[in-house]
């Protein structure tokens, strides 16, 4: 059995969460992570062997299978190229990168390359989100004719609460939607099997400065009352309305907010057919809720004796025995990693193409709400 080499650059929450799911899967070692801030000690204190300040020296000593990027979007293009140049493969945090043309450039490399490129969409991984596409490709919803929900947060709530991801210089013109709204339109699509061809947004910015930490801002770090601090002016929305149609015809409408309070991070989905309707949360991510007119709804919950035989793989534990942000995040790379050496066209993981899709829809957004219309994709 082989084992993959894998090093990830960018140490912050997210780049963690790739390491401990790595792990899991029993096929890849993580030999190196690269970080600009305390990259050494960082590698120690997650017991991995080597830790680097400069993910160009990582690259060039540990001799890489697959890189993985967990930076500031503004940088996932410059260290994908410089990767891929030296034939390693790349799993990129969302959004891909920052532009069209960035995603142009991105995609053209993996092909000429023949590489495995992935964005890390997990949502489509959960054990139920997966049954769910089964489902609506088997016309279990009929026609489907409404899709709507929210992915909110309140962890940029405050004018003291920072994150790299307010700068635009680092995270690029959009936000709420580039950050999580992003998840949620892939899954809309990817469940439902369409694709938003309209788009209508408002957008909010609660906070037209904020105040910087001088030292160290971790994600998900919450208002530290920091004294020392530079106030900075806001440019992208902390809050997004946002109507859509999809390409059947369907009507659909969705929140993405980091200011709602007490909203740690939920993801919620409804998607309604003509003969059922299936709705799913993060917070309850084991079952799906199924109603149909004139009948009891009921609760679906995980079990994999019960679920499609294609998506059984997805739940790592009988039925009873709950599963996960984590567990998501293994099966994306799972499906990855499995298509190393053998990469095709439109597979079940996120690639650069859902990643170009994904820039497309956020600049789509942005300018609908800048000049306060629907816009088509």
């Amino acid at each position: 059995m082989k084992k993959y080499r894998a090093g990830i650059v960018g140490m912050g929450f997210i780049g963690a969460a790739h390491l401990e799911a790595l792990r899991r899967l029993g096929t890849v070692d993580v030999v190196a992570v690269a970080d600009a801030f305390q990259g050494e000690e960082k590698a120690e204190s997650y017991g991995v062997a080597r830790g680097y300040s400069d993910y160009r020296e990582m690259i060039e000593k540990e001799d890489l299978d697959v890189l993985h990027i967990c930076t500031p979007n503004v940088t996932h293009c410059e260290i994908a190229l410089y990767a891929m140049e030296r034939d390693v493969n790349i799993v990129c945090e969302k959004p891909m990168c920052c532009s069209v043309e960035e995603a142009d450039k991105m995609i053209d490399m993996a092909r000429k390359k023949g590489l495995m490129h992935g964005v890390n969409y997990h949502n489509r991984w959960y054990p139920m989100t997966a049954q769910l596409h089964e489902m609506a490709k088997r016309g279990e919803f009929g026609d489907i004719h409404a899709v709507y929900g929210e992915f909110s947060q309140d962890w940029l709530l405050y004018d003291s609460d920072y994150s790299w991801r307010i700068e635009a210089s680092d995270a690029g013109k959009t936000r709420a939607v580039s950050d999580i709204g992003t998840h949620w339109l892939d899954l809309c699509e990817y469940i439902t099997g369409l694709r938003v061809t309209e788009v209508c947004a408002d957008f909010k910015i609660l906070h037209e400065t904020r105040k910087k930490p001088l030292g160290e801002a971790l994600t998900f770090g919450g208002s530290k009352g920091e004294s020392a601090y530079e106030e900075i002016r806001v440019t992208t929305e902390d809050h997004a309305n946002l109507m859509f149609r999809l390409s059947n015809g369907a009507l659909g409408s969705a929140v993405f907010s980091q200011i709602i309070p007490g909203r740690n991070a939920k993801l919620e989905m409804t998607v309604a057919g003509i003969k059922q309707s299936a709705v799913w949360c993060c917070d309850t991510c084991n079952e799906v809720r199924l109603g149909r007119r004139g009948e009891y709804s009921c609760l679906f919950e995980k079990n994999p004796g019960l679920m499609d035989e294609k998506v059984r793989v997805n739940a790592g534990y009988p039925g009873g025995h709950g599963e996960g942000f984590p567990d998501a995040f293994k099966n994306s790379f799972r499906a990855m990693y499995s298509a190393i050496g053998k990469v095709k066209e439109n597979p079940e993981y996120a690639d650069f193409e859902t990643g170009k899709r994904e820039v497309i829809l956020c600049d789509r957004i942005l300018e609908s709400a800048q000049k306060r219309q629907w816009i088509t994709v």
